[in-house]
């Protein structure tokens, strides 16, 4: 019963060995391949790239021509966010109208013909706020403005509103008057006068019949209109009379 029994021994010696070697070389290739991975791979191949990355990482998927390589990142790229969880952290594409976001559901900016409203995506604004092509973005209008560049700067005003100065007035101030239609408000003009001209030669009137009398005239030109609620335009001509000189006769003496 000694022999059987001593065999046994030896038998669960080697097995032991065995097993330990096993795993030592488990280890060396394991530790040969993590130095061969890129940086932040926990593990990898050599067709696939990365296929688990060390802990805060995010794991992301690119396009290598007609193949997938897994990469392992501190931050995912532009159009996809970022999702945590106990066992992988990866990198998911945002909505296609999205440029870039947060998660899935809140963009943070738009593609080309698409602004940004609360979070979305939307190819147009809703009432009161303008579509900034600038900033791909519903941008907020200044009180009574309808479409504006920018908060302070608007370009039209909403009905009963007048726009001055790139901002909305209920009314117009100082020397200002409303234009209804086209909802602005408009300097008030006076009327621009230029000088008189010279008398004109003495003119006789025709029921005039001893020609002791005539009359001579001027006039100005209305260099600037005036607007509606500027001062009325004065006179531009005058008539005023005159006298005509008697013809002396001559008397000769003989």
């Amino acid at each position: 019963m000694g022999i059987p029994f001593l065999i046994w021994v030896l038998l669960f010696v080697n097995l032991a060995k065995g097993l330990e070697n096993t795993q030592i070389l488990r280890y060396r290739r394991s530790s040969s391949a993590s130095r061969l991975c890129p940086a932040g791979c926990a593990t990898c191949s050599t067709m696939n790239g990365c296929l688990s990355c060390k802990p805060r990482l995010f794991f992301h998927l690119e396009l290598d021509g007609m193949r997938q390589m897994g990469v392992c990142l501190s931050s995912c790229p532009q159009g996809h966010y970022g999702t945590r969880s106990r066992h992988i952290s990866t990198c998911k594409r945002c909505k296609e109208d999205c440029a870039s976001c947060f998660s899935e559901n809140f963009c943070t900016n738009c593609h080309p013909g698409h602004f940004l409203y609360r979070g979305k995506c939307e190819s147009s604004c809703p009432n009161g706020l303008t579509a900034n092509a600038a900033l791909r973005e519903c941008t907020e209008c200044s009180v009574g403005c309808e479409v504006c560049v920018r908060r302070n700067m608007c370009v039209r005003c909403r009905a009963d509103w007048f726009l001055l100065n790139s901002q909305c007035h209920l009314t117009c101030p100082g020397e200002f008057v409303p234009g209804v239609q086209i909802r602005q408000c408009l300097p008030i003009e006076h009327c621009d006068i230029g000088e008189w001209t010279d008398w004109s030669p003495c003119v006789q009137k025709r029921n005039n019949q001893t020609h002791k009398r005539g009359e001579e005239s001027r006039t100005r030109n209305v260099l600037w209109p005036p607007s509606i609620c500027g001062d009325p335009r004065p006179h531009v001509s005058e008539v005023r009379r005159c006298g005509r000189k008697r013809r002396q006769k001559i008397r000769s003496r003989s």
